[in-house]
C-alpha cells in the first residue's frame, strides 16, 4: 500500500454540517498501571474496542460535543488519519462518525481497562 507523507498545514479547519474531527486517538498496544500489556486490535472479538479521541473541530450543526472534549467512538467508525500541522505541531486527525459517538467527557480518559467479553459484567 502506498504511503502518503503529505502534511496539511493551516490555521483552522472547520468540518461541514455535524461532522467531528478528532485527534490523539490511541492505537497500538497499551500497558496498564499494573504492567499488563494489552495488544492492539488483533482481528478477534477481544481486540476490537471503541477508542477515545480529543475533539479538534466541530461542524456548525454539531450540538452534542464541543472542541476540547473527549469522545468515545465505536470501533472503526473513524476515517484514516491525515497529518495536520497547527502552529508547528503535527497531529493525526480523523473524522469520527457523529452517529457512533458512545459518550463524551471533559477530562482525558484512562484507557487501560480490560473487559471479559465472555461475561455480561460491566466495569
Amino acid at each position: 500500500m502506498p504511503v502518503n507523507n503529505t502534511i496539511i498545514r493551516g490555521k483552522k479547519i472547520r468540518p461541514l454540517r455535524d461532522h467531528i474531527l478528532v485527534y490523539d486517538m490511541k492505537f497500538g498496544e497499551r500497558v496498564t498501571k499494573s504492567g499488563l500489556i494489552l495488544l492492539d486490535d488483533d482481528g478477534k472479538q477481544r481486540g476490537i474496542r471503541p477508542r477515545w479521541g480529543k475533539v479538534m473541530a466541530v461542524g456548525p450543526k454539531q450540538t452534542d460535543v464541543e472542541i476540547g472534549q473527549w469522545v468515545l467512538v465505536a470501533h472503526g467508525r473513524w476515517t484514516r488519519a491525515i497529518q495536520y500541522e497547527i502552529d508547528g505541531e503535527i497531529q493525526e486527525v480523523r473524522m469520527a462518525d457523529p452517529n457512533d459517538i458512545l459518550g463524551v467527557q471533559n477530562e482525558e480518559p484512562v484507557d487501560d481497562y480490560v473487559a471479559d467479553t465472555d461475561t455480561a459484567e460491566s466495569y
